[in-house]
């Protein structure tokens, strides 16, 4: 859910790749988007995606980061894959971000 989008730049040997929430403004709506178009595949078969957030201090990223894990959902993203790892920003306070916990989006979490 970081506007730099850059959790998973290391697992794909590459740049930041493009967000959800980025290719939803583009293609309009998030629901005119295809898992493909959100999801890279990285390092020994990694699968990843970048929800994106608004730029510090301007909109909720917790909105975002919900909206990505439901349109992966509806999408089959969590399909055959055995852990699913998120990357949430530490250092803003915002309630947003307990929007995934608050509907069992999690089972374990970890602060580090």
């Amino acid at each position: 859910c970081d506007p730099k989008a850059d959790s998973t730049r290391l697992i794909l040997h590459s740049k930041a790749q493009d967000t959800v929430l980025s290719l939803a403004a583009a293609a309009g709506t998030v629901e005119d988007l295809e898992l493909d178009d959100v999801l890279k595949v990285g390092y020994k078969g990694i699968k990843c995606v970048e929800s994106g957030g608004p730029e510090p201090g301007v909109g909720c990223a917790g909105r975002g980061v919900i909206t990505s894990i439901n349109f992966l959902e509806e999408n089959g993203a969590y399909d055959d894959v055995d852990y699913v790892s998120y990357d949430v920003l530490g250092d803003v306070v915002c309630g947003g971000f307990a929007m995934p916990i608050r509907e069992n989006k999690a089972q374990e979490i970890y602060i580090v």
